[in-house]
């Protein structure tokens, strides 16, 4: 790639990580925890990796410094930064059944991270006492071509290559053996496992050409350059392993709201706006997802409540008898689904035509009917399960089974509950 290419690529990939420490701060803010703050804090300190490494930060680090090669220590001190935090945080992930164990896993991940943080010291203090002129500022070349004379400069590459093996190959042994409960962090292990072993390729072929070049022997140049590439796939991996369960779960969530909204709208906007913190139902969708989530859910419940009182035990007689003759036989989940969705519609319905009986005769409110109400199946569902509940009556508002039904009773109603298969209730 040209250096403009190459510049290109390297502003973007640190453009990326901004925005994804932006976010993963936003939610540290919101939950305060020792995973997201170290996620943070890596994504933060990839930004500016990318943006010293790049030749032009490069070169620019290096003409506002007076060393041209000044920016390989911040770059290679925000490595071994950012891979001591996927090694830390596979430790303190470790799955332990008693405040004993996890007393000492703390403590492990305490004692790496002061190793790496006198790792990093040293690597400083070396390189500020180096000689670092003769050769102009190639952050690819750097490794081979101060190696030959200068003790100082292969101190500094030696402790950096000794911390990133480290950090690598300890992260990659305890990913194998590491099973967190919470599958968002299973997704992370998964990928520093592998992400780890790639990035060690970089060890693997900048040792030897640091070796032969502190010689005076430079056929492993190109060698040495070749390991950036197994860095850059390595620091892609991770990034994806720290946040691409998030996004998944961020996706799944986005997709769940718009499930709801048909549902939300049936038993909460046209039964009672103010059951709902936004009437509208949008203004929460793009940025607090989760709670929109959360919100959507129990908004949803409480309008049920409410819609209740306006339901009938002939609807549900009704759907209970489609739903026993369907062929197939529908699972249990499903037909639970189908009726409380036939019961909500026809509620809906009976409370749109009393409403409208209400303004006919000029009544302060509709009245419900006094005749026995419908028990909704799935009531007594845990909390935790209600949204996947409410999701799968979301699902099912417009079964055919649910349609049928809805036209079975409207044919045998005299009242005018509206037309078949149509769910709006007008508020």
């Amino acid at each position: 790639m040209s250096e403009h290419t190459t510049t290109a690529v390297y502003l973007a990939v640190a453009a990326i990580n901004l925005l994804i420490t932006v976010w993963k701060g936003m939610a540290l803010l919101r939950e305060r925890t020792a995973t997201l703050a170290l996620i943070t804090l890596s994504f933060a300190v990839s930004v500016l990796v990318y943006a010293a490494a790049s030749p032009a930060g490069y070169r620019g680090l290096g003409e506002a410094t007076g060393r041209p090669s000044a920016a390989t220590l911040p770059v290679y001190s925000g490595i071994v930064v950012c891979y001591a935090i996927t090694h830390v945080l596979t430790v303190l992930w470790a799955t332990t059944p008693s405040p004993r164990e996890r007393a000492e896993v703390n403590r492990r991940a305490r004692t790496w991270a002061g190793a790496y943080a006198g790792a990093i010291v040293a690597m400083a203090v070396a390189f500020g006492a180096a000689d670092l002129d003769g050769h102009p500022a190639d952050p690819l070349r750097f490794n081979t071509d101060f190696a030959e004379g200068r003790p100082l400069v292969l101190v500094f590459l030696t402790l950096f290559l000794t911390a990133l093996s480290c950090a690598t190959l300890n992260t990659a042994r305890l990913a194998r053996r590491t099973v967190p409960e919470d599958p968002n962090l299973r997704h992370a292990v998964r990928y520093f496992g592998v992400s780890m072993v790639i990035c060690f390729g970089y060890v693997v072929c900048n040792a030897p050409a640091v070796l032969l070049a502190s010689l005076g022997n430079h056929a492993l140049d190109d060698v040495g350059t070749l390991g950036s590439l197994f860095g850059t796939v390595a620091a892609v991996l991770t990034g994806y392993g720290m946040t691409g369960a998030a996004v998944g779960a961020w996706l799944r969530e986005r997709r769940d709201v718009k499930t709801l909204q048909p549902l939300w709208r049936l038993a909460v906007k046209d039964v009672d706006a103010r059951l709902a913190l936004d009437p509208g139902g949008a203004g929460l969708c793009l940025t607090h997802v989760r709670f929109t989530l959360h919100r959507r859910v129990v908004e949803i419940l409480d309008g049920m409540r409410v819609l209740r009182a306006w339901s009938s035990a002939d609807a549900a007689g009704a759907i209970g008898r489609h739903v026993e003759a369907a062929v197939p036989p529908l699972p249990a989940a499903e037909r639970q689904a189908v009726v409380t969705a036939a019961v909500l519609r026809d509620a809906g319905l009976r409370l749109r035509a009393a409403r409208a009986h209400a303004a006919r005769t000029r009544q302060e409110r509709p009245v419900p009917p006094d005749t026995p109400v419908a028990r909704l199946p799935g009531d007594d569902t845990a909390a935790s399960d209600e949204r996947e509940r409410l999701l799968l009556v979301a699902a099912h508002l417009d079964h055919p089974l649910v349609t049928s039904a809805l036209r079975e009773l409207r044919a045998g109603d005299a009242g005018p509950r509206g037309t078949s298969g149509d769910r709006t209730v007008v508020s």
